[in-house]
């Protein structure tokens, strides 16, 4: 039986999706999670929902623990992720409130713990591959059940993860678009990182909230602005969520 773990980003904090919601506190070697685990069900479905900023959105993303997280997930028996966020656009036809689900990542943070193996066992080196880092069949499931729904998607995209809390500067934000990144956000990596060491099939679907600051037609990203953008779309992201789960096996 499927069990889906649900890391929710900004202005997810307050999932009403869930039957049955129940609170789960896991410990682990790697110290707290970002929140209890709100324990329910979708469609007959169990699900775990993990809040990646807290329920109040009090832990900055530098700060947040992934260590802790993904662990916790493993061990409430979560056989995949799905993991939702926020994001800026670095592509003219990414607009705001399209749904992007990513394919490749570009690791752009400096002080985040970023994998489980601090030392390896002799004979045992634990060089994780990361070619393909999230799972095509979800990935697949999410794009069908979006087209479905006659949501606005973009069926691929490189997202680039940056340290934060701070924004880009402008010629950042250029370098970035020259890298081939396609969106910018600050939670993805090392998320996704960790989920494939332990071997839990991973997929995000990313909401464009703004256009970071690159262009100069555009003001630049505010936290009010993507606030707002998420607040007023996040109901496609729960509708999608509902979609997809029932699918996932």
């Amino acid at each position: 039986m499927s069990k889906i773990g649900i890391i929710g980003g900004s202005g997810l904090e307050n999932p009403e999706i869930l039957k049955s919601p129940e609170e789960k506190k896991v410990d682990t070697p790697f110290g707290e999670t970002s929140s209890p685990l709100l324990c329910g069900t979708i469609n007959e479905t169990d699900v775990v929902v993990l809040s990646r900023h807290g329920w109040e959105h009090t832990i900055p993303p530098s700060k947040v623990n992934n260590r802790a997280n993904i662990f916790a997930l493993k061990e409430a028996g979560c056989t995949h992720i799905l993991s939702s966020t926020a994001c800026g656009s670095l592509r003219e036809d990414i607009r705001r409130g399209d749904l992007v689900i990513p394919d490749q990542f570009i690791d752009f943070t400096r002080h985040r713990e970023i994998t489980f193996f601090d030392e390896f066992e002799p004979g045992n080196m634990n060089h994780t591959p990361m070619a393909d880092p999230f799972d095509e069949n979800l990935r697949s499931l999410i794009i069908s059940s979006a087209r479905n729904l006659g949501l606005s998607i973009h069926e691929k995209g490189t997202v680039i993860t940056i340290e934060g809390p701070r924004f880009s500067t402008r010629a950042e934000s250029r370098m970035f678009r020259l890298w081939g990144a396609d969106i910018i956000n600050m939670s993805i990596a090392p998320e996704v990182i960790l989920a494939n060491e332990v071997d839990i099939p991973y997929a995000a679907i990313a909401m464009s909230t703004d256009y970071d600051c690159w262009k100069d037609d555009e003001a630049p990203v505010t936290w009010e602005e993507v606030l707002r953008v998420f607040d007023n779309n996040v109901h496609n992201v729960l509708l999608l969520l509902k979609a997809v789960i029932p699918l996932i096996e």
